[in-house]
């Protein structure tokens, strides 16, 4: 059973401590693929670190995360443009727009996701969505960008079936994740309604930790937790679930 995690920051300052024992737990578990979303241009040299430790397991995105769209935005898509010019990344991302914490820079956030998202398109890339209070937002976008060429992942997907819906018909599937497992995340009562073939599993390590770990830090091994969530949602068995996410995966970074 090869299961995938999509979405996973296993570069953090988090692991320091542990990170080859951590990363071990996951591979141990049969978590084999660990796709790894870029920040900013200050955690480049440590993605490429994880990378070359790990070659045959971890595969970079490249892009610049809403919350990180600052008065320097332009100089960090520029590198992001650099860098996707000069070797092989998977997707781009995370990118997207952020409204939780900050809506000072929602117009920069907007420029900053349309402009990676034509970097995508111009590089045959998928784009891995970051969305936060933001749904009418990026849909407005995606709405605006949409074409054969545009397709990716809907990471930590939280919103209604409805915008489930809306996000799968712009060529997305939603990475789902600890969220699944809460009491209050709502996901749940709804998430046999979608085609398995429109899910992957993610984690966002070290963020939102499944149940039973809620509330510290996130691992890779615990998308485990996940891949049980779904397969009592859907009723049907781990591996199953495990070997179409993966595939749903492959279909997306083609890989």
């Amino acid at each position: 059973m090869i299961i995938t995690d999509t979405h996973t920051h296993l570069y953090s300052e988090a692991f320091d401590e542990d990170r080859d024992a951590m990363m071990q737990r996951a591979l141990d578990a049969g978590v084999e693929r660990f796709f790894i979303p870029a920040i900013d241009s200050t955690y480049t040299q440590a993605m490429l670190e994880l990378e070359s430790n790990y070659p045959q397991n971890v595969f970079l995105m490249m892009g610049l995360h809403p919350t990180h769209v600052k008065e320097n935005f332009k100089e960090e898509l520029a590198l992001v443009e650099e860098w996707l010019s000069k070797r092989k990344f998977y997707a781009v991302g995370e990118i997207g727009i952020d409204l939780y914490w900050d809506k000072t820079f929602l117009k920069q956030q907007q420029e900053a996701f349309v402009f990676q998202i034509r970097l995508a398109k111009k590089h045959q890339l998928p784009i891995v969505i970051h969305c936060r209070d933001a749904f009418d937002e990026i849909f407005e976008i995606l709405e605006q960008e949409k074409s054969d060429d545009l397709f990716g992942i809907f990471h930590c997907f939280t919103g209604t079936l409805e915008q489930a819906h809306q996000a799968i018909s712009y060529n997305m599937k939603l990475g789902i994740g600890g969220v699944a497992t809460f009491k209050n995340g709502k996901i749940d009562q709804f998430l046999d309604q979608i085609n398995l073939k429109h899910i992957v599993l993610e984690t966002d390590s070290p963020y939102l930790a499944p149940v039973p770990y809620r509330g510290k830090r996130n691992e890779s091994y615990y998308v485990v937790q996940v891949l049980e969530k779904l397969s009592f949602i859907y009723g049907r068995p781990s591996e199953e679930i495990a070997s179409i996410t993966t595939d749903n995966s492959k279909e997306v970074f083609g890989i």
